[in-house]
C-alpha cells in the first residue's frame, strides 16, 4: 500500500534505481536539472533524460558524447547537439527572442574553445545572449584591445584561458563588470593539466574575478547567467 511519504517523495524525485531525478530544482532555484553524462553508461544517460522529457521537462546535459546524441536524436526530433563544448538540449528552457542581457565568452586561443563553448551553451540555454570571442589572448594583446567595446557592452565576462591564464587579470583590469575566470587545461606540462592557470587565476591582483574549476565550462556559463539575469533588476 502507499504511504503518505512515499507520495510526496514521488512529487520530489523520479526514482530510477540507479538515479534519483530532482523533479522541483526549477521551482526551488529558478531551473532545471542539469545531466552530466561523464561517468555514466549511455543506457544510464538515455533513461535519466527520457524520463525528465516524458515528465515535460528541458533537457540540459553536459560533457555527452556523439553516440548518446544519436540515440536520443532517433527519439526526441528536437535534439540539439554540440560536439565542441560537449553538450546537448532537448527542449528549451528560455526560446531564443526572450534571451536577455549579455554575457561575452572570451578565449585566449583556439584550444579553450571546448570550454568557453561548453560556458556559451550553458549560459545561452538558460535565457542569456551570448558572445563568443575567441583568440584574444595576451601573446598578441593587440587582438584584446580591437574587441574591447564588444567586450565591455557585456553584463558579465568568461575569461577562458589555459597556459600562465593571464587573460583573466588583464580583462578585470579593463571592463566594469565581473569576470568569471575559467582555467583550462590546455598548455605544455609545467602548465600541470590547468593547474597553472588555475593558481595564476586565483592570485590575480585585479579585483573583480571570481574562478571556477578547471575545464568547467558549464559552472561558468550557470554563475555568469545567474549574473546577467540579475542584471535585469530595476530595469
Amino acid at each position: 500500500m502507499e504511504t503518505a511519504g512515499s507520495r510526496i517523495a514521488a512529487l520530489y524525485a523520479g526514482d530510477l534505481g540507479f538515479a534519483q531525478i530532482d523533479k522541483l530544482r526549477a521551482e526551488r532555484t529558478g531551473y532545471p536539472e542539469v545531466v552530466y553524462c561523464a561517468g555514466k553508461t549511455i543506457e544510464q544517460a538515455l533513461n535519466i533524460i527520457t524520463k525528465m522529457r516524458e515528465d515535460g521537462a528541458p533537457v540540459f546535459a553536459t560533457r555527452a558524447n556523439e553516440e548518446l546524441a544519436e540515440k536520443l536524436a532517433v527519439r526526441f526530433r528536437e535534439t540539439e547537439y554540440d560536439a565542441l563544448g560537449r553538450t546537448l538540449s532537448i527542449g528549451e528552457f528560455c526560446p531564443e527572442e526572450k534571451r536577455t542581457g549579455l554575457v561575452v565568452i572570451a578565449t585566449a586561443g583556439t584550444s579553450d574553445l571546448c570550454a568557453a563553448t561548453e560556458a556559451a551553451r550553458t549560459a545561452e540555454f538558460f535565457g542569456s545572449r551570448i558572445k563568443l570571442i575567441a583568440d584574444i589572448g595576451v601573446a598578441g594583446i593587440h587582438r584584446l584591445f580591437s574587441r574591447l567595446e564588444d567586450i565591455r557592452a557585456a553584463r558579465v565576462v568568461v575569461a577562458c584561458a589555459g597556459m600562465e591564464g593571464a587573460l583573466a587579470g588583464v580583462l578585470a583590469g579593463l571592463v566594469a563588470v565581473p569576470v568569471i575566470a575559467l582555467p583550462t587545461s590546455v598548455g605544455y606540462g609545467a602548465s600541470f593539466g590547468g593547474v597553472s592557470a588555475l593558481l595564476g587565476m586565483l592570485t590575480s591582483c585585479a579585483p573583480g574575478i571570481s574562478v571556477v574549476n578547471i575545464d568547467n565550462g558549464f559552472c561558468a556559463g550557470y554563475q555568469a547567467n545567474l549574473i546577467n539575469q540579475a542584471g535585469k533588476i530595476g530595469e
